[in-house]
């Protein structure tokens, strides 16, 4: 993968550090450190809150973290998978688990654990629990697994271009990898225990189906995922926003539009 020191994807002047922020590692708060994956596009504003906001919830409950904002850069469809394999691919050895975290999503109740996922696969944002999707296989949202474990799924399917169902694969893979799904318990706030930041007038969800993808989003992808990702760091940038720091990887997928056709929007 090749960097280059330009850099001009996010707003030029980010905000003074704030003198009571934390480094978001101290090494007394114990041995593990997250890596806090957000898939992005375009989403500038929210990513303005989001970014302050997390790092303030997770020194508060004293967790060892890293956000990095995967951003993508070329003109394909999004592709949420491939930038969370990209974001696992590119976030270090000082990290030993990912939290894959929705930039729109916050969460409001400090009861919630993001500690480190020993047993298996840890999901935050639970049916039960989250604003919209109350289906009992759903995965998404907000979701921690130990860096072996994601290896041992081979990450996420990179087939899934344009928004939906490639959590619904992930979920296939956790059962194929025998890891057990863990939820919260005991969180009395129900559908109140996020805010969810997406405005839907604003930003639209991209849920064309072109071509074969209908058929193609509900087959298992046995081979495809860390192993098959293909994508070229354009430059990495240490970003602060609001006193909060995060490093930003601007991100060109590659498409191979015989396998995926539709990862193109016409």
């Amino acid at each position: 993968m090749s960097q280059t020191a330009g850099y001009s994807h996010l707003p030029h002047q980010p905000c003074p550090v704030e003198r009571h922020s934390s480094s978001a590692d101290d090494p007394s708060w114990g041995p593990h450190k997250m890596a806090l994956i957000v898939p992005f596009r375009e989403r500038f504003e929210e990513l303005l809150v989001f970014v302050p906001y997390m790092h303030a919830f997770l020194n508060k409950k004293k967790i060892r973290h890293k956000i990095f904002i995967v951003n993508q850069l070329d003109h394909f469809r999004f592709n949420r998978a491939s930038l969370i394999n990209v974001g696992y691919m590119e976030s270090g050895n000082d990290t030993d688990y990912i939290a894959m975290h929705d930039v729109d999503l916050l969460p409001e109740n400090e009861e919630l654990n993001y500690g480190f996922p020993k047993e298996g696969p840890f999901h935050v944002a639970s049916p039960e629990l989250h604003p919209l999707y109350h289906y009992k296989t759903y995965v998404g949202g907000i979701l921690l697994l130990t860096k072996k474990h994601y290896q041992l799924c081979n990450g996420m399917s990179n087939r899934f271009w344009g928004w939906g169902r490639e959590d619904d694969e992930f979920f296939r893979r956790l059962r194929t990898a025998e890891l057990k799904l863990y939820r919260p318990t005991g969180i009395t706030t129900g559908t109140k225990t996020f805010r969810h930041i997406h405005d839907p007038a604003w930003r639209k969800r991209d849920q064309k189906r072109i071509a074969a993808q209908k058929q193609e989003q509900f087959k298992v992808d046995p081979e495809g995922g860390l192993t098959n990702v293909r994508y070229k760091v354009e430059s990495r940038k240490e970003v602060t926003i609001s006193g909060a720091p995060c490093t930003v990887i601007n991100t060109f997928l590659e498409c191979d539009l015989n396998e995926t056709p539709w990862c193109q929007s016409s």
